[in-house]
């Protein structure tokens, strides 16, 4: 714990990165929580695509966990939105399912996600997963014009 303390302490505000958590399992979201503030980011949640709209329409999240199967609409069309509308196309999306058939891998990547993780999931893995596509997505000061 004292690790954690020092490494919070060694952050400004500014340097904390928000991650938003989209999942109706009130059980699973804490555990993501838990696990995510233990790794210095700071946690937003929300338990619907809905909820998580109106989020957005407020607060741009470094990387948004999305869970696929949702009650109202669901992972794969609340992807879709977020890609397509200019002020969240391009923050990160890590889908977080149950679901671990091929199909459904390639279906949430083809519409937006960078990356999927299936649960249950190891702790460690999510971690290194989630500071993979953040350090992927983050533009260094004189990359912008760096051809892709």
């Amino acid at each position: 714990m004292n690790m954690i303390v020092a490494r919070e302490s060694e952050l400004s505000k500014e340097d904390i990165q928000t991650l938003l958590v989209v999942e109706d399992d009130a059980g699973i979201r804490g555990i993501l929580r838990h696990v995510l503030s233990l790794e210095g980011y700071k946690v937003d949640e929300c338990a619907s695509a809905g909820e998580a709209q109106t989020y957005l329409s407020r607060t741009i999240p470094d990387l948004i966990l999305l869970d696929l199967m949702l009650q109202g609409t669901d992972g794969y069309a609340f992807c879709r939105e977020i890609r397509a509308e200019e002020r969240t196309a391009k923050i990160p999306v890590i889908m977080v399912s149950a679901r671990d058939e091929d199909a459904d891998i390639v279906a949430g990547l083809e519409v937006g996600a960078d990356d999927y993780v299936i649960k249950p999931f190891s702790a460690r893995i999510l971690s290194a997963r989630v500071r993979a596509v953040l350090r992927r997505s983050t533009v260094e000061p004189g990359d912008e014009g760096m051809p892709d």
